[in-house]
């Protein structure tokens, strides 16, 4: 190798200046590769949040039914704690039980 003509040095000094810049610009701390893991993650983390969102404006509107609106807080003492009118009768039935 060092017995290279000089022209044939000249070319290899700058080729292995390019392969260096090159490498570290794809696998570089910086890289190409590392930004585009880090826009994933991005995108990911955006989903969740919207998610986060969307379950927040509905626990929000469930507060807001549960402090105004007596309709579904009745509702909800039905379903959740099996409440009932003084007036009403509960009828029960057994269940059928699942023939193999």
């Amino acid at each position: 190798m060092f017995n290279l003509p000089l022209q044939k040095k000249m070319y290899i000094i700058p080729g292995g200046c390019l392969t260096f810049i090159l490498f570290f610009t794809f696998f570089g701390d910086k890289g190409l590769l590392r930004i585009f893991e880090l826009k994933q993650d991005k995108n990911k983390i955006d989903a969740r949040l919207a998610d986060n969102k969307t379950e927040n404006e509905k626990l929000k509107r469930e507060i807001v039914a549960l402090k105004s609106d007596r309709r579904y807080l009745e509702t909800i003492a039905r379903k959740d704690f099996g409440l009932v009118r003084s007036n009403e009768v509960i009828y029960q039935f057994p269940q059928d039980k699942k023939q193999p």
